[in-house]
């Protein structure tokens, strides 16, 4: 759902054009002027839009197509396949390439004088869009430009010693007719610049990160996404204090036990995903639906977690810690259908929290079932290569003994190495 609106940017030529204006839920924040693709400010551009929105930024999207040879009215289903990264090919032999060049630093200067705009800019663009990200290093006056899988770039690669901030690129490594020349040029043109990154994503094809694109990979489009933002928290900000939230959070959960607390602490629509049971919810009712019957109450009173390591990144924390109660309950999101065995447990546990804004977007949740289900006595471990306490044990005193579970182990004593 797009909560954005149209505004109208005023031209140098003496006209106007219009853009995609999206604020962020704190009311201001940097500027990002996000560069689409020849399909312009579609659907898809206007839902990124607000993503970056509620990470904390103001975003204006440029309707361009004007400077690509066509005016794109409505929604444009994109090229498919090979035939649409060729049409992208085709594109930069229709670019206005000067005029766009005017009309993003006309958006600029509009965002610079958005009331809500506060502190620093940066261009993100995407296939023709991402072209003009890149250019807009060397030629305007923007604090850091990412481009991914840009069209007609070689142009840009011809004058690297003009770039003035922190570049990112992400290329495509599918090898598409262009792919594999393009990361060599742009390898050998921007080798030795500093601040500089060019990413790499193996067997995808031009369009990975567009959900709308056949060419669409979900792996490589988050790995883009977190490297992208690691990159614009870094130079425009917005900071947020991730490790406070999350201990807010967990707060909620697990002492003040109260879901319609929980919920203010993420997004809208988040989701919670326990790997091992796959348990959890997706969107903001499932989820404290989870919450509310099948989690806070649903853990031992004794229930304890002792934090081992936490790492606090540009959109996420990974929290490593140690889970230990009694089964005292039916644990449903744990130990879903197995009734109450009195057996005290402790398991390692990985938390990877990922952020959007100050809100929490989704959880992934990691453990050994195999380990629990030895210690509550659900299965039997003779013979099978389970760890049982001693995996937790071990965590906290790395010098209790190794390849216990492993009688190879026994037969490499005293051979050579």
């Amino acid at each position: 759902m797009n909560h954005g609106q149209w505004t109208a940017i005023a031209s140098r030529d003496g006209g106007t054009f219009r853009a995609y204006a999206a604020l962020p839920p704190e009311g201001s924040g940097p500027g990002l002027v996000l560069l689409h693709e020849r399909f312009g400010v579609d659907a898809s551009m206007r839902d990124l839009a607000d993503r970056y929105a509620e990470e904390g930024y103001v975003v204006m999207v440029p309707d361009l197509s004007r400077r690509i040879g066509r005016e794109v009215a409505g929604d444009v289903a994109p090229g498919r396949g090979d035939a649409g990264s060729a049409n992208a090919l085709a594109v930069s032999g229709f670019l206005d390439a000067d005029g766009a060049d005017d009309d993003i630093a006309d958006t600029l200067a509009a965002l610079r004088a958005h009331p809500s705009h506060r502190g620093k800019i940066g261009a993100l663009g995407y296939g023709v869009g991402g072209r003009f990200a890149c250019v807009a290093a060397a030629r305007a006056d923007v604090d850091c430009a990412i481009g991914y899988y840009p069209v007609g770039l070689e142009d840009a690669l011809n004058e690297p010693a003009a770039i003035r901030c922190p570049l990112m690129l992400h290329v495509a490594g599918g090898d598409a007719p262009g792919d594999a020349h393009l990361r060599e040029r742009a390898q050998q043109a921007l080798a030795g610049r500093p601040g500089v990154e060019l990413y790499t994503y193996p067997g995808c094809g031009r369009g990975f990160a567009s959900p709308a694109r056949a060419e669409y990979d979900k792996p490589a489009s988050m790995m883009a996404y977190s490297r992208s933002l690691a990159m614009l928290r870094r130079v425009l900000g917005p900071i947020y204090d991730f490790n406070a939230l999350w201990e807010e959070h967990c707060y909620h959960e697990f002492v003040a036990r109260n879901p319609d607390d929980v919920m203010p602490t993420m997004v809208a629509e988040p989701y919670v995903n326990h790997i091992p049971t796959m348990t959890g919810g997706v969107g903001h009712d499932e989820l404290k639906r989870f919450y509310t019957h099948h989690f806070v109450h649903s853990n031992p009173a004794d229930t304890r977690l002792i934090p081992i390591s936490r790492t606090i990144g540009a959109d996420r924390v990974v929290d490593e810690f140690i889970f230990c109660c009694t089964h005292d309950r039916e644990i449903d999101w744990l130990l879903p259908g197995l009734a109450p065995t009195g057996q005290y447990f402790e398991v390692p546990m990985l938390a990877v929290i990922c952020f959007r804004g100050n809100k929490l977007y989704n959880e992934h949740i990691y453990w050994d079932q195999a380990s629990v289900l030895a210690q509550i006595g659900a299965i039997d471990p003779t013979g099978l290569p389970i760890a049982g306490i001693q995996s937790a044990r071990k965590l906290l005193d790395e010098t209790l003994p190794s390849n216990t579970l492993m009688a190879a182990w026994r037969d490499s004593e005293g051979k050579p190495f």
